[in-house]
C-alpha cells in the first residue's frame, strides 16, 4: 500500500513539474513556491503550532521560523 501511494505521489508530482517546465518556471520560483505552499499546509494541520509543524517536517523549530520570515508568511491565531 506505501508503494501504492509513493508511485500516486510520484505521478502528481511529475504532472506539475511537466506543467511548470513547460510554462518556463525557473527552479528557484518552483522551490520556493513547493517550500512556502508546504510550510502553510503543514502549520494548517497542526493549527499553527510552530513547534509541532517543525517536528512534522522534519526540521527544529528556529528553522522553520526562519522559512516563515523568510516566506513572509503571517499566522491566523
Amino acid at each position: 500500500m506505501a508503494n501504492t501511494h509513493q508511485i500516486l505521489i510520484k505521478d502528481v508530482l511529475m504532472s506539475v513539474i511537466d506543467e511548470m517546465v513547460s510554462k518556463g518556471i525557473l527552479w528557484q520560483e518552483a522551490l520556493d513556491q513547493f517550500e512556502k505552499l508546504f510550510i502553510l499546509r503543514t502549520l494548517e494541520q497542526m493549527n499553527g503550532r510552530i513547534g509541532m509543524a517543525a517536528q512534522a517536517m522534519g526540521m527544529h523549530r528556529n528553522t522553520l521560523a526562519n522559512k516563515i520570515r523568510q516566506h513572509e508568511i503571517t499566522r491566523k491565531h
